[in-house]
């Protein structure tokens, strides 16, 4: 079984305030007190996981650590089957120009180019939720969503790497789908539907 979540607060363990605003609405039916790492002025430790759950469980014990309170720390990317599934818990990384600033549109068009001549376009969004309490216990939770990649981008409803991705069964990019739209198939609110259902849904 797991741990239920029975605290009234909590820390979304990231610096992205995209990724964090998408993660605070889904937590809206909730009524918890929701703060993000960078509001609270914790460090982002070193991602040096293998995998999206081991750079996820790093963020959240590092943000429970650091704040004393319960902390949720999302670890996601974007892969493409033509590469070998790169840039995959790259992705943030890889659209980092040598000044450290991410440049998510410099990043896109280098995927396009480099598969751009493969007949395969099955790209796919992974997300792992690690939900860590100050005492060490850590309940982590995986979602992933197949589809294509598409150019040129389309939309800017989205963040990072959507306005190429057009998820399976869709006709629009996540960057041109209505945000609730994008919240009811989207890796993260598959893996975010495991976490409620594990943790705070009534018992």
């Amino acid at each position: 079984m797991a741990r239920r979540f029975t605290e009234d607060r909590l820390v979304i363990a990231s610096h992205n305030d995209g990724k964090v605003h998408e993660i605070a609405q889904l937590l809206v039916p909730f009524s918890i007190v929701v703060e993000s790492a960078g509001a609270l002025g914790l460090l982002e430790p070193e991602e040096t996981g293998t995998s999206f759950a081991e750079n996820a469980i790093l963020k959240a014990r590092a943000s429970a650590d650091g704040s004393g309170w319960a902390a949720l720390a999302d670890d996601s990317g974007f892969s493409i089957a033509a590469l070998g599934g790169a840039p995959g818990i790259r992705a943030a990384r890889f659209a980092e120009r040598a000044d450290g600033v991410r440049d998510f549109e410099w990043a896109m068009e280098k995927l396009y180019k480099a598969s751009s001549d493969a007949e395969d376009k099955l790209a796919w969004f992974t997300c792992a939720l690690a939900l860590a309490w100050p005492d060490g216990h850590v309940e982590v939770f995986e979602g992933r969503v197949d589809g294509a990649l598409t150019w040129p981008p389309r939309g800017n409803l989205g963040f990072g790497y959507d306005p190429i991705f057009i998820p399976a069964g869709a006709q629009q990019t996540f960057a041109e789908m209505d945000p609730d739209a994008k919240h009811a198939i989207s890796h993260r609110a598959i893996a975010f539907r495991a976490l409620i259902n594990a943790c705070f849904a009534p018992a």
